[in-house]
């Protein structure tokens, strides 16, 4: 079969391949629960009653804001409660004309409820809109405004709960309870006036501020210190207040389990290691933790004291725990066990970067920093020290607990906005490789892998732009003495016990985790289930003086897995962008046979519903280094790095779509036509990275988080050019007004359904090579961000960058499609090695 014993081949790496031309989307019926057309003389008196009722409250909290000290500012924070099961029109109550601005909106149940901050003397604008809808002159016309007052069951002020956007269990019931609040502030017109009157007013009511913040385009985040019931009675004076959540405590790590000392196992492994680095060139893998120790003799070549970095001179830039000496290992070698256990010679072409982001046991919790402002200054350490360095940022921290549950939350969107280098009109956009978060529970192990689908991946994992790591295991062999009786929770292949998901995620969120890679498996028996060494990753200790090997696992060593391959991508490709390193790593991942088995139930053929299940779980699946890295004569990958722009504003006009890419491929036609009915693969990647705008103002309205979408297509069997173009972009029609191909594409593994959430899209089609043969051609092409929507902060105009991947794989056949490509575009075909 091909592929067996062959000269490595590099990918196609297509120049100037895209195309761009005018877009404009396709209409679109969408169907929505219709308000219930209501009696509007009794239903428009109601809200006005309530409004006008809202007077005395606006006056009340004038006097109170004038008392604090303010000089203005004055308004009111309302609240819109909707009908149950009809969404509210919450967009159409931002009315900055007015200076009227919509602050969040919440789900709960069947209700939504919208939160608006009206400016003084502005309650006018909501009675106008209700005397108009009260209009009896429209002689049995639609009333005015009935699309919004419709689905308005109630108006009432706004108090601390309506504020609270986070888990309601989170919020302590006793006024005398105290918490860091975490606290999102509106930009406003001159963002650091909007910070500045708000500090002074908390600082005046007792509450202590800690001094980092985050800034978004939108929102400010601080953190405030003080009891519930400060907060209550504060709520009218600190009214630029659109959200609050509760402050996250860092997860607990697993300690490190010791082995046997094995100083000959150590000098032979050194033997054959070779460091083969490429000046400054070498990439490296940064990792973000609680300090890693170089004396180690595996570590020391790798790892220079100039590279190791803390976010708090206080703490030390050292490891006094294990667990990030531990990572630094596995990032630098893998695991341990293998290497040992052979006698080949080891290559290593990238080295290691240290931050301490955190202190030993997560001392951090009485005078917190905000995990995303540390973040910026771990990003920022190393980056001073080497600008230019080619690196891949890797962090294992993770936030207690599970509640974002694919929510953006302040530290995800930080990096998320560190990722898209947003600071700098994306001048040097950053790869992060993130851990999901792990079941530390022994007793959630007993449940696996129900424990699995309940446990949520933890913030900040849920950020959209980096890669995020789940745990598979292949160690199945219990070794130690005692364990008679001990079977592995996880199959070989299967899910690893410690890894968590986004199963439980509303179905609008990313998909998460992105891959898998070993993390380790736990041990059970009649009793329950425990963590023991063989299951674990073999690593380098701490502290060599006293034990040379250690073990590592879970969520945080799959994760220093990842950053490994990522960096081995880079060295082997210097050139290609942070996306496509991403891309290539789940381009190359696959689903075991044990993933398969337990994620997709029955013999038949998967339903879409249960392939979206698969990937919440096992992301795309384990992903394969030289996969990534190389093609084969029967299965070729083609990289297409790329730009459009996706919207435009023209004069006084609303920002519009502006333009798609066709990507057409030098596609091996005839050997695929030669193949026939042939089963073969196509799988298409796309990578991009969105500027974040988090606010809880509807995750599918105007305030969206991301700033930009885009999508793929491929032309489908049968279908021409013009047809494809035009079943893809309104605009291509030609001017009889042809209508969109009919039909669906139902050959794909996730389907079109699934696959566009989040920035990472990835589908597999499987076919015959026939049907493959005129599929040559792709278009990418924009859907809604808020750089489309939100006007105001005139990003419409900005150009956005891709990678786009496309492989074709014919598995079980001998087939010269790697020969037909190069020989279209003038490739060598073999790469010595």
């Amino acid at each position: 079969m091909a592929g067996q014993d062959e000269p490595n081949k590099p990918h196609f790496f297509l120049q100037n391949n895209a195309q761009s031309e005018p877009f404009s989307r396709p209409p679109r019926t969408i169907a929505t629960n219709a308000p219930t057309v209501r009696d509007r003389h009794a239903h428009g008196n109601l809200l006005l009653g309530q409004l006008q009722a809202l007077a005395q409250t606006q006056a009340n909290a004038k006097r109170v804001q004038q008392e604090s000290g303010l000089v203005d500012g004055f308004g009111l924070q309302i609240e819109f409660q909707s009908f149950p099961e009809i969404e509210l029109a919450f967009e159409r109550l931002d009315r900055r004309g007015s200076g009227i601005e919509l602050r969040n909106v919440r789900h709960e149940g069947d209700f939504t409820y919208a939160m608006v901050f009206v400016p003084e003397g502005q309650l006018d604008a909501f009675e106008n809109l209700i005397a108009s809808y009260l209009d009896e002159t429209r002689d049995g016309r639609q009333p005015r405004n009935a699309s919004l007052l419709n689905t308005i069951a109630a108006i009432r002020a706004a108090t601390l709960n309506d504020l609270w956007t986070d888990d309601p269990a989170l919020l302590p019931t006793s006024d005398n309870d105290t918490l860091w609040w975490e606290v999102w502030l509106p930009a406003g017109d001159d963002r650091q006036i909007t910070i500045q009157r708000f500090s002074d007013a908390a600082i005046g009511l007792g509450f202590k501020l800690a001094e980092s913040k985050l800034e978004f385009p939108e929102r400010t985040v601080l953190m405030m210190f003080g009891s519930v019931g400060q907060m209550k009675r504060s709520v009218q004076v600190l009214n630029s207040i659109a959200e609050l959540r509760r402050v996250k405590e860092t997860a607990d790590f697993f300690d490190s389990q010791p082995n046997e000392e094995q100083a000959e196992w150590l000098e032979e492994l050194k033997n054959r290691l070779f460091f083969n680095f490429n000046g400054a060139n070498t990439p490296h893998v940064c990792l973000f933790d609680m300090g890693v120790n170089n004396g180690h003799e595996l570590l020391a070549p790798a790892l220079a004291d100039e590279d190791k970095h803390t976010v708090n001179p206080a703490w030390g830039k050292n490891d006094t725990d294990g667990h990030g000496t531990g990572l630094a290992g596995v990032a630098l070698l893998g695991n341990l066990t293998p290497l040992l256990d052979n006698n080949q010679q080891i290559r290593i072409a990238h080295r290691l970067e240290s931050v301490k982001l955190l202190p030993q046991n997560n001392a951090n919790d009485h005078d917190p920093e905000h995990h995303g402002y540390l973040t910026i200054q771990a990003v920022a350490s190393p980056e001073i020290t080497a600008p230019q360095r080619q690196r891949v940022f890797s962090s294992s921290i993770t936030a207690k607990g599970n509640r974002d549950r694919g929510r953006p939350s302040a530290w995800s969107a930080t990096i998320d906005r560190l990722a898209a280098d947003a600071e700098n009109e994306a001048e040097r956009p950053r790869l992060f490789i993130l851990a999901a978060g792990n079941i530390e529970d022994n007793h959630a192990w007993d449940q696996y892998p129900d424990s699995n689908t309940t446990d949520s991946i933890h913030d900040p994992a849920q950020a959209w732009n980096a890669l995020t790591i789940g745990a598979c295991s292949h160690l199945v062999n219990i070794t130690e003495p005692d364990t008679q009786g001990y079977q592995p929770v996880a199959p070989e292949g299967g899910l690893s016990p410690f890894s968590t998901t986004s199963q439980n995620w509303q179905a609008h969120w990313a998909l998460k985790p992105d891959v898998v890679f070993e993390g380790g498996n736990v041990a059970k028996n009649e009793l329950g289930a425990i963590g023991i060494p063989s299951l674990c990753l073999l690593t380098t200790g701490h502290q060599p003086d006293t034990r040379l090997f250690t073990t590592t696992n879970a969520t945080s060593a799959a994760s220093a897995l990842a950053a490994r391959m990522a960096a081995q991508l880079m060295a082997e490709y210097p050139n290609l962008w942070p996306e496509t390193i991403r891309a290539l790593m789940v381009h190359s991942a696959r689903w075991t046979p044990a993933m398969k088995q337990m994620f997709l139930p029955g013999n038949g053929q998967p339903t879409k519903t249960q392939m979206a299940a698969l990937v919440r779980h096992c992301g795309f699946g384990e992903p394969t280094l030289d996969r990534a890295m190389w093609s084969l004569e029967n299965s070729l990958t083609m990289v297409c790095e790329s730009r459009l722009r996706p919207y435009v504003r023209e004069q006084n006009s609303e920002p519009k779509f502006r333009d798609m890419n066709l990507h057409r491929l030098p596609w091996p036609l005839p050997e695929l036509e030669a193949l026939g009915e042939t089963d073969v693969e196509m799988r298409v990647t796309l990578s991009y990275f969105i500027e974040p705008n988090p606010s809880a103002r509807g995750v599918k309205s105007r305030y969206r988080y991301e700033s930009h979408c885009l999508r793929f297509d491929v032309k489908r069997p049968l279908e021409s050019e013009e047809f494809f173009r035009a079943r893809i972009n309104a605009a291509a029609r030609d001017e009889d007004g042809h209508t969109r191909a009919r039909g669906s594409d139902n050959k794909w593994a996730i389907g079109t359904d699934n696959r566009h959430k989040g920035s990472l899209h990835s589908d597999i089609w499987t076919g015959s090579a026939a049907e493959l043969a005129s599929r040559g051609m792709v278009a990418v092409y924009p859907a809604t961000g808020w750089w489309k929507t939100r006007k105001s902060l005139e990003r419409y105009d900005l150009q956005v960058r891709y990678s786009l991947l496309i492989s074709i794989t014919a598995p079980d056949v001998e087939a010269k499609l790697y020969t037909a490509v190069a020989n279209q575009i003038g490739t060598p075909v073999v790469v010595e090695t």
